[in-house]
C-alpha cells in the first residue's frame, strides 16, 4: 500500500481526523521518512499540519523533552491531534512517557503514539490497512470486549509453558483500534488490541514468551518470567542479551517488576518484526506487560517509569465471570467469537 494513503487511512479511521482540524506531528531524525507520509496524508485529508523533527545521536539516549517542543505541546491552541514517530528503543520508554503525559494531560487531544514505526509497517505490515479492514477489526473488537465484560480473572496457558492467571476485577477493557470520546485514550499506532491493566498484585504463576520482548525484538530463546502476587520473581533464558536489557527495564523502579497490562492481539496485517510496536498486535497472540498503565481508563495504579511487553504465542485464555461461570475465549490463539 502507498505509505501516504495508510497514514491517512489511519488518521481518519482510526483518529476520526476531519478536515479543517489542526496536527502536529513529532518525529526523531531517523523516523522522518514515516512522519512525511503522516503529514502528506494530512494535509490530503485537509488538516492544517506541522512537524517538528528531533535530532538524534546513536547510543545517546533522550531523558527530557525538548524545551521548544514542551511550549508547542502546551500551547493555548493545543492541536486536535498529535502523532509521535519516534525511534523504539527501550531506553528511550522514560521519555517517551514523558512526552505523552505532556500531549494528554489537557485531556482534549488525540494522540497516535508510534514508537519504533517503521515505512514497512505502512507499505506491507499492521498499518496498510484500508478503511474497510480498520472497520472490520474495529468490529470484533467491540465484540470481544462484550464478551468480557463482568470478567474478575483471566488464567492463560500456551504450548510454550506458560500457566498463569491475572485478577482483573474492577477494572475496565478497552481497545486501541479506535478512539474513545469519552476518556480520550491514546493509542498507539498501529492498532489491534484489546486491553485491560490487570490489579497490579494479582498476577501469579509463570509467564514464557516465546514470540518477542519489548525493547528487545524477536527473540532467539524463550524467557521466562516467574511471577508472584504481581510482582516478577525471577527471570530466565538461554538469551544472555535479552535477559540483560530486560533486567535493566526492571531496574528503572520498583513498580517495573509489576503486572502493568493483559492483551489480546487483533490486527490481521501485523508481523513478527524488530519493532514491538507491530509484533504486539499480531493475531493469535496475548501479551503481558510490566510497568506503567497509569494512562489506562478505569481504575489503575502502576506508576512506573517504564513499560514492557512479553509476546506469548497460541495462547488458551479462559476467563472467570463474577457469576462463578468459566468461558473459553480463546482456544491456541484463536478467538471465539
Amino acid at each position: 500500500m502507498d505509505a501516504k494513503t495508510a497514514a491517512a487511512n489511519a488518521l481518519e479511521a482510526v483518529l476520526e481526523a476531519r478536515p479543517g482540524e489542526s496536527i502536529l506531528i513529532v518525529t526523531d531524525d531517523v523516523r522522518r521518512d514515516v512522519a512525511q507520509a503522516f503529514a502528506d496524508g494530512a494535509i490530503e485529508l485537509g488538516l492544517w499540519t506541522r512537524m517538528v523533527v528531533l535530532d538524534t545521536k546513536e547510543d545517546v539516549y533522550r531523558k527530557d523533552v525538548p524545551p521548544h517542543l514542551v511550549e508547542m505541546i502546551n500551547a493555548q491552541n493545543q492541536p486536535d491531534i498529535f502523532i509521535n514517530t519516534l525511534r523504539g528503543n527501550a531506553q528511550e520508554t522514560p521519555f517517551r512517557i514523558r512526552i505523552i503525559k505532556l500531549q494528554t494531560r489537557k485531556g482534549r487531544s488525540r494522540l497516535g503514539h508510534c514508537p519504533g514505526i517503521t515505512m514497512d509497517m505502512l507499505t506491507e505490515g499492521a498499518l496498510a490497512l484500508t478503511k474497510e479492514e480498520n472497520a472490520g477489526m474495529q468490529a470484533h473488537a467491540k465484540a470481544l470486549i462484550a464478551l468480557l465484560q463482568d470478567v474478575e480473572s483471566v488464567h492463560v496457558k500456551a504450548p510454550g509453558g506458560s500457566d498463569f492467571t491475572l485478577n482483573v476485577k474492577g477494572r475496565t477493557w478497552f481497545t486501541d483500534t479506535s478512539i474513545s470520546w469519552k476518556d480520550m485514550k491514546w493509542m498507539n499506532l498501529p492498532t489491534g488490541e484489546v486491553i485491560i491493566g490487570p490489579v497490579e498484585n494479582g498476577m501469579n504463576g509463570r509467564l514464557v514468551c516465546d514470540l518477542a520482548v519489548g525493547g528487545v525484538g524477536p527473540l532467539k530463546k524463550p524467557v521466562t518470567v516467574e511471577v508472584k502476587d504481581g510482582r516478577v520473581q525471577s527471570l530466565s533464558s538461554d538469551d544472555g542479551e535479552a535477559i540483560k536489557i530486560i533486567e535493566e527495564a526492571q531496574a528503572t523502579d520498583e513498580m517495573a517488576k509489576h503486572v502493568g497490562e493483559f492483551a489480546f492481539g487483533l490486527n490481521p496485517k501485523a508481523r513478527i518484526v524488530e519493532e514491538f510496536l507491530e509484533s504486539e498486535k499480531v493475531g493469535n497472540t496475548i501479551h503481558v506487560a510490566f510497568g506503567n498503565n497509569m494512562d489506562y481508563p478505569g481504575v489503575v495504579a502502576n506508576n512506573s517509569a517504564n513499560h514492557q511487553d512479553f509476546l506469548v504465542d497460541k495462547p488458551t485464555v479462559t476467563v472467570t465471570y463474577a457469576d462463578g461461570r468459566e468461558r473459553v475465549v480463546m482456544t491456541d490463539g484463536v478467538l471465539g467469537l
